[in-house]
């Protein structure tokens, strides 16, 4: 069966019948993928419309189909190459073609089915699962002396040529022996993988921000049923029924997630994790890990990759499975990418080049899908970050000192220089940190030049250095050391922070600097004073490129991409605009499910005007005024009101002045009169004592008081930030939300040494691509606006979560009545907006309006 035109209707095996807005979403995503060649798609469907499911099924029809063309194309291609032979031949040679080929499928089929209905009896039964323990004794007992020889540094002299991750050759050569180095051919040819038949796989990579989010992503892969990848015309002339075939799927994860070695697992950070875990396959390691794939437990790799390739696993699955055959997931794994149709990972494994390599991803002639893309660019540059405190340079010199007194007269020769040469590395860092510690200004932008201009730091390569210190894991070797003395000596608990590590991903930027790149220093007020090094990525294009120019298509996919214009900016800049599809998909609400309205003003014509720009939001006038359009608003609304302002400092100003009396009489205050009409609550940023525990707990709270059964509807009233924690990926569904507030727009402080270096970099290659100064004031200027706007639409998002639910969108600011920042705004919320001048007739025309509209709800 062929591929359907782009005209032809297409069954998306959807398991429920699908809106009219998924159809639309599921047809623009096939597209996009079938005409190939470096399509991007920008997709936008609001949450609650079924947007990951509409991915999934779309992705996965399209992949279904371009296996069985593919098949179909290579049994015509035997034909044409037997013109002229008699029509037996031909016929019995495309008969044996096709029997191998469901015979290769079928055996397939077959033994993931064995492996299925395995798992389920095991969850029928309730059986719990099998833990694998490790006694202490098992990775070998250690005599007191060795318990410090193994943190001494051995470089050179003969040691094995490694790898990126730090493998030894032996470890890479064992690898391959249990298929997983040299895999891709024998798994190919055992799992009957179609590509183009010059090499090119066809696969599809998934990645979204957390494993939450993958998590929820393979629940829902779990659902469709699809037909099998074999042209139906095969099986039929075989004499098989039709039938379904199972996704086959791969989670893809860091050591820090899928290391079951509890001695290698418990020591928290990725970075000691990583080199404590590639130091045990060196070929000089005294211990190996009993858990990593070799010729011994080649059937439990197997074993692993035939039981995840049945089962759909998420992450946790993938841990247990590795659990339970004393398999390394981690490396395991690797052995099921090539049969695997589809393979979900996080954002750093997907972004980063090296991370790709050392997974043995190859992105040619697949596809890639990037949901919740909104956040692309900043996750670009979060995986590029670094920084690195004053304070941890000082404990970093001081850590290098106790170790160099233990070990200085066993380190040979080139160790004892390398080791010699961090130690100048630190200093010269903190002597220019402890210098600009004195000096006037809070932050600015760092010469990279100057930063190692002390102690002849800058006659140091760099290059050589780094390498030096991943190939003998010095940074893991010297914290491991200190933490093994300091435990001798005090069994108090320590700081489990990886100072040198930090220091080593920060030397990692110094030594990758571009012209995306720049490295600024802030101080840190407070009890302890301290000063800071960030290296920031300025624009994402050049990190991003591998991906953009390696793939067959490329999806980002999001429920606010609005406005899209950045992506292709700064994403895909010489992309040719026949190759950009963009979609901003209507809500499933039905109309009568939504209000939105501008608010420009407390009185009706202009008066009394909202505008919550730096210079005029701290107007006490007008921050009254906001409270009182608040109280209104609680006096129609039920259930819960959630309220975003620009900033947590601005959160603080507001309800600072909320909470002053009224007049000489002393009456009550806004903050009272809120307080009588719900329950108000506040988010705290992580910078005054907030976390993850703490907003978990307001939550909590809040939830209780909008669901309380002796005031039903009276709700609650939430405070948080544009941006904040409770701004993305947090279900204010149903009462939880009745109301969402916008307190003017997030813009960034234009005057911060980032933003400064931001807009310097658009406007500089904007004129360098050819461009004007007024045409290049303009793209840093839209850049400007359209981060601000991001972040509003992500906070808008909060309010609608299902077809069923309804909420109110109020947007308090003159500005969001201008047409360039409306037009910023997701195309279902710009269509909910009913009539021109709303926004001018002040707080009394949004409370007819509002109370209209909740009183069709009652």
């Amino acid at each position: 069966m062929a591929a359907p035109t782009s005209e032809e209707p297409i069954d998306f095996h959807h398991p429920y019948t699908p809106y009219p807005v998924q159809l639309e979403f599921m047809r623009t995503a096939y597209d996009v993928l079938e005409r190939g060649n470096g399509q991007v798609g920008i997709l936008e469907s609001p949450t609650g419309t079924g947007k990951s499911l509409s991915l999934i099924c779309s992705a996965i029809t399209w992949l279904r189909n371009h296996k069985r063309k593919g098949i179909d194309a290579g049994l015509d291609e035997t034909r044409r190459q037997m013109v002229g032979e008699p029509e037996w031949m031909v016929e019995t040679a495309l008969r044996r073609k096709r029997e191998e080929l469901v015979g290769k499928w079928e055996e397939r089929e077959e033994r993931l089915e064995r492996l299925r209905r395995k798992e389920k009896e095991l969850e029928e039964r309730g059986r719990e699962r099998k833990r694998v323990r490790v006694e202490e004794g098992q990775m070998g007992g250690r005599k007191e002396v060795d318990e410090e020889e193994e943190f001494l540094v051995v470089v050179g002299g003969g040691e094995d040529e490694r790898d990126e991750e730090g493998l030894s050759r032996e470890t890479r050569e064992m690898m391959v022996k249990v298929g997983l180095g040299g895999w891709k051919k024998e798994e190919e040819e055992r799992n009957g993988d179609e590509g183009d038949g010059e090499g090119i796989k066809w696969q599809i990579y998934y990645t979204s921000r957390t494993h939450s989010q993958l998590t929820q992503f393979i629940s829902e892969l779990r659902r469709p049923e699809f037909p099998p990848s074999l042209p139906v015309e095969i099986l039929e002339k075989d004499g098989k029924e039709e039938t379904k075939e199972t996704v086959k799927e791969i989670t893809l994860s860091s050591r820090q997630k899928l290391c079951i070695n509890p001695t290698v697992a418990r020591l928290g950070s990725v970075s000691a994790i990583n080199d404590r875990c590639t130091e045990l396959q060196q070929s000089k390691s005294k211990q190996k890990c009993a858990f990593m794939p070799n010729t011994e437990n080649l059937k439990q790799t197997h074993q692993f990759r035939d039981t995840t390739l049945a089962t759909v696993p998420d992450i946790e699955d993938m841990y247990r499975i590795g659990k339970q055959l004393q398999v390394c997931p981690y490396y395991a794994s690797r052995t099921a990418i090539p049969g695997a149709e589809i393979i979900t990972l996080p954002y750093p494994l997907l972004l980063q080049k090296n991370a790709r390599e050392a997974l043995g991803i190859e992105l040619e002639g697949s596809v890639v899908i990037i949901d919740e893309a909104h956040n692309i660019m900043d996750a670009v540059a979060n995986v590029y970050a670094a920084d690195i405190r004053l304070s941890e340079l000082r404990r970093g010199r001081q850590m290098l000192g106790v170790y160099v007194k233990r070990f200085g007269k066993k380190l040979k020769g080139e160790n004892r220089v390398m080791v010699a040469q961090i130690g100048k590395v630190v200093e010269s860092l903190k002597d220019w940190l402890e210098t600009q510690l004195q000096v006037k200004g809070d932050q600015g932008i760092a010469d990279p030049n100057s930063l190692l201009k002390s102690r002849g730091a800058d006659q140091i390569n760099l290059y050589t250095l780094m390498k030096y210190i991943q190939d003998s894991k010095l940074a893991y070797k010297v914290e491991s050391y200190i933490a093994h003395a300091e435990d001798s000596q005090d069994s108090s608990p320590k700081s489990s922070t990886p100072v040198l590590h930090t220091l080593v991903s920060f030397l990692a930027a110094l030594t990758n600097l571009s012209t995306e790149g720049r490295i600024f220093y802030e101080k840190l007020l407070g009890d302890n004073p301290d000063i800071k090094l960030s290296y920031l990525l300025l624009s994402p294009t050049h990190a991003f490129s591998s991906i953009a120019s390696s793939a067959r298509a490329v999806i980002l996919a999001g429920g606010t991409m609005s406005p899209f214009e950045d992506y292709k900016a700064h994403l895909f800049p010489e992309l040719p605009g026949g190759k950009l599809t963009t979609l901003s998909c209507g809500h499933v609400i039905p109309e009568t499910n939504l209000f939105v309205h501008t608010l420009a003003s407390y009185k009706p014509g202009g008066l009394d005007t909202f505008e919550f720009s730096f210079g005029k939001r701290s107007d006490k006038t007008m921050i009254k005024n906001l409270g009182l359009v608040l109280l209104n608003i609680c006096s129609v609304a039920p259930d819960g009101v959630v309220v975003f302002f620009p900033s947590y400092g601005y959160l603080d100003e507001v309800v600072g002045v909320w909470q002053q009396g009224e007049g000489e009489g002393g009456g009550k205050s806004i903050w009272e009169r809120l307080e009588a009409k719900k329950p108000l609550f506040r988010d705290v940023s992580s910078s005054t004592g907030g976390g993850a525990s703490s907003t978990d707990d307001i939550l909590g709270r809040y939830s209780t008081a909008v669901d309380a059964p002796d005031r039903p509807h009276r709700g609650a009233v939430l405070f948080s930030v544009i941006g904040g924690r409770l701004s993305e990926g947090i279900n204010f569904s149903d009462a939880l939300c009745r109301l969402v507030l916008i307190v003017g727009l997030p813009y960034p402080n234009l005057h911060s040494p980032e933003w400064k270096a931001r807009i310097e970099y658009l406007e500089s290659t904007c004129v360098a691509r050819g461009g004007s100064k007024e045409e290049a004031k303009v793209e840093a200027r839209e850049f400007y606006e359209n981060a601000a706007m991001r972040a509003v639409n992500q906070s808008i998002g909060r309010a609608v979560r299902h077809r069923g639910d309804w909420s109110g969108i109020v947007l308090v600011d003159r500005r969001y009545g201008m047409g360039r920042v409306r037009g910023k705004l997701p195309g279902w919320i710009r269509n909910g907006m009913k009539g021109e001048g709303m926004d001018n007739r002040g707080v009394a025309g949004l409370m007819g309006g509002l109370g209209a509209f909740f009183r069709g709800k009652a």
